[in-house]
């Protein structure tokens, strides 16, 4: 039996990158998963694929965070599909990078709509669904401790989420339920597109040398949501390699 049998997992936006290795990792961990997505049904479904041919249960559902009615009907199709949620994980995340003299009203409202109000509204209805004794992680990003030029914006709102679920954690501590972040630092994936001189500078910027992959960011959710790490809540664990 693996650790996370019979648990059942809301993991948003994994239809692709850190997501996906997260739905992945959860479901190979023994969870039942939905996979979240928005606009890529077809990258959805070949990760459930995956996972049930890996001998898991998944199933995808599609909506947006930063949609309220959205968020309820994910929640709802999850409990309808699987039975009380066990562990809910927030990856979605919008980003914006540029100057701060650059930055418009659109941009503001891009990034703030998905990272602040939609981790809102994810954690809202997680507090209110989720068993006694489960697990919710909130990402954000190493940006909120280590400022990066152009990245301002998108930090900012990933502070939020952090904020939201800092107080979450106090909250929802007398039922059991950890609440923790976790910031990844750069991450491979297809959604990092950088020089390789750039890409080259923060390897050797590293301690372990290497850039971190989806699946190293996937081990570190799988810790958090499992027994083993009970004792833990209200932290945000920076998934780096020890960038900072």
């Amino acid at each position: 039996m693996t650790k996370l049998t019979g648990k059942v997992a809301l993991v948003t936006a994994s239809s692709r990158g850190i997501g996906r290795a997260v739905a992945k990792r959860l479901a190979a961990d023994g969870a039942a998963v939905v996979v979240n997505y928005v606009s890529s049904p077809e990258k959805a479904e070949t990760v459930v694929k995956e996972i049930v041919d890996g001998g898991g249960r998944a199933i995808a559902i599609p909506g947006s965070v930063a949609n309220k009615a959205d968020v309820l009907r994910l929640f709802d199709e999850t409990e309808s599909k699987f039975g009380t949620i066990d562990i809910v994980v927030n990856v979605a995340g919008a980003s914006v990078f540029k100057p701060h003299i650059e930055l418009t009203d659109e941009d503001f409202d891009k990034v703030f709509l998905v990272n602040a109000k939609g981790a809102m509204y994810i954690l809202q209805e997680a507090a209110k669904r989720i068993k006694d004794g489960g697990r919710i992680v909130q990402f954000s990003t190493g940006g909120t401790m280590m400022p990066v030029p152009t990245g301002g914006i998108y930090a900012a709102s990933k502070a939020a989420g952090e904020r939201f679920a800092f107080a979450l954690a106090k909250e929802l501590g007398h039922r059991q339920v950890t609440v923790n972040v976790v910031s990844p630092g750069v991450t491979n994936t297809d959604g990092l597109i950088m020089p390789k001189e750039a890409v080259d500078q923060l390897i050797q910027q590293t301690p372990l040398g290497r850039l971190g992959q989806p699946e190293d960011v996937a081990d570190v959710v799988a810790f958090l949501v499992s027994d083993n790490a009970h004792w833990m809540t209200g932290q945000n664990i920076q998934a780096n390699g020890g960038i900072l």
